[in-house]
């Protein structure tokens, strides 16, 4: 019979890793106006699942969470960062020349607006995904000590 050690930290993680995400994205689409961004609800999205695996284990993380998942979400993270630069560059203005993404119509506000909200996502998904790979690919490295163990 196994005996739970943790059921304090279980107890408390289960209402406090929904509540570490709902900040990410406040942080995240709040940063136009106040400190934060991309870059920092990034990393908080990423302690959300690193809690949740130091908590309940490396591998109901990886369940949750896929290796896979991972890679691609810092993947499509460079790509979007990345593809609203050579979109500005296409529209005629200079890599991340926000005012080059729309019309001249509108005085480039919407270009302004639109552009910082698609880079800051790509940073996002760019920082969670790989500040996740690099987490499991760390703590994939100790296999002598089992989840039970822990």
């Amino acid at each position: 019979m196994r005996t739970d050690h943790h059921i304090i930290l279980r107890v408390v993680a289960k209402p406090l890793i929904p509540i570490i995400a709902l900040f990410a994205l406040y942080v995240q689409f709040h940063g136009d106006y106040s400190p934060g961004g991309g870059f920092q609800a990034g990393v908080i999205i990423a302690v959300a699942v690193i809690l949740y695996a130091l908590i309940f284990g490396i591998s109901p993380a990886m369940r949750a969470v896929p290796p896979a998942f991972t890679r691609s979400l810092a993947a499509i993270g460079f790509l979007l960062y990345a593809g609203v630069g050579v979109w500005a560059l296409l529209m005629g203005g200079n890599f991340l020349d926000y005012d080059a993404l729309f019309n001249e119509a509108d005085g480039g506000h919407h270009g302004q607006h639109y552009g910082i909200l698609l880079v800051e996502l790509g940073v996002l998904f760019a920082v969670a995904g790989s500040m996740l790979s690099i987490f499991y690919a760390f703590a994939g490295r100790v296999t002598e000590i089992k989840d039970e163990d822990w």
